[in-house]
């Protein structure tokens, strides 16, 4: 049987503090960017979807150990889950705690067409500072990105640029790599120096502004693919357009 491809959208925001609304504000976004979407199930210990009829009452009083528990449509043929856990000061930018938040849907068309507006959903109602949607898969070529020495290549196999590790990182705000859709906070697009109309023309035709002053900005009209030489050159231009990403310091030469 031939596994469903999907689509992981992953934002990085403040850690929560007590009964947080922000987990809620995050599933109500969701479901109104995706219409019929109604995430008003859990999962029992067998991973089987259990009907929470008091669930924004649920999450609230759920908000334990900096996350959330996974809440989920209770369509197994057609699953789409959200979930939130807090990555610790030791692994984080900045050394501060951060709330990551993890939604996971099937790649198909109706997704795709509204894979930037759940993750502005997303994002803002986390208060984000950053975060993409992606291909599932994504992260097993970042990891190679990722510099674990300073004695290590300058490129990772695909020819992309060295990345620090995220706890290298001085700031929350700054974005620790590039995505297909990517959401960037008003703080880190300045940090990294984004929108400059004179250099990202091309950006800017894919890239619209959010509520907060922020800015969903997609690479590739179609979800990125590391085998397709055009996505391939259009990551490389992003990341020497940017090289604030991932904690470079100047740009690629």
């Amino acid at each position: 049987m031939t596994r469903r491809r999907a689509l992981t959208l992953i934002v990085y925001a403040p850690a929560l503090m007590g009964n947080n609304s922000r987990t809620v504000a995050v599933v109500h976004g969701m479901e109104k960017a995706f219409p019929g979407l109604r995430l008003e199930w859990k999962l029992d210990e067998g991973g089987r979807p259990i009907a929470l009829p008091q669930r924004d009452a649920w999450l609230l009083a759920s908000n334990k150990d900096g996350g959330f528990p996974i809440v989920c449509n209770g369509d197994e043929r057609y699953p789409v889950t959200v979930w939130g856990m807090e990555s610790s000061g030791i692994l984080s930018p900045g050394g501060q705690a951060q709330l990551e938040v993890h939604a996971k849907l099937p790649l198909d068309e109706p997704v795709i067409a509204a894979a930037a507006t759940l993750l502005e959903a997303v994002a803002e109602g986390a208060r984000s500072f950053w975060g993409h949607a992606s291909p599932y898969g994504y992260g097993s070529e970042v990891a190679q990105q990722f510099r674990r020495s300073p004695d290590g290549p300058e490129r990772s196999p695909r020819g992309l640029p060295m990345l620090n590790l995220p706890e290298k990182l001085p700031a929350p705000e700054i974005p620790c790599f590039l995505g297909w859709v990517n959401y960037w906070s008003a703080a880190a697009a300045e940090v990294i120096g984004f929108p400059d109309p004179a250099r990202d023309a091309e950006l800017l035709s894919r890239a619209r502004r959010t509520p907060s002053g922020g800015w969903i900005v997609q690479l590739t009209e179609t979800p990125l693919d590391y085998d397709n030489p055009v996505h391939l050159d259009a990551l490389k231009r992003a990341y020497e357009r940017f090289p604030a990403i991932g904690g470079r310091s100047t740009p690629l030469p």
